[in-house]
């Protein structure tokens, strides 16, 4: 029996959801909010997929922000997407390629949690 289909959101913490806003509606390009909730400290964004949305939460006092855990998002060239956030001054580390796989790339928002994009790797 499987017991679930799919995601429904992924969330992340944030101090400021006024700049998480912006920074994941406007610099990352996923428009406006689904669910606009800052009285409860939640906002929703949908990620271009039928299923798993990525919403922002306000993080409570101490906290620090996180790279165990990343949001992967797909892109179709890891190494077209990572100019052009660094265009819209976006901190990105330089993409891997695991040869046959994947191009990846870290990026961050800024409250320090690392974010991931990857394409197919390039063929052969």
């Amino acid at each position: 029996m499987q017991l679930f289909r799919g995601i429904n959101v992924v969330s992340i913490s944030v101090t400021d959801l006024n700049e998480a806003r912006d920074f994941y509606g406007n610099v990352l390009g996923l428009g406006a909010p689904a669910y606009d909730l800052p009285e409860m400290g939640w906002i929703e964004f949908k990620s271009g997929a039928p299923y798993g949305n990525i919403a922002v939460t306000l993080a409570e006092a101490g906290w620090q922000p996180g790279t165990g855990t990343s949001i992967v998002f797909n892109t179709d060239d890891c190494h077209k997407t990572c100019a052009e956030l660094r265009a819209r001054a976006v901190r990105c580390d330089d993409p891997v390629l695991v040869a046959g796989y994947v191009t990846y790339c870290n990026f961050y928002d800024p409250f320090g949690n690392r974010l991931q994009m990857c394409s197919p790797a390039p063929a052969a």
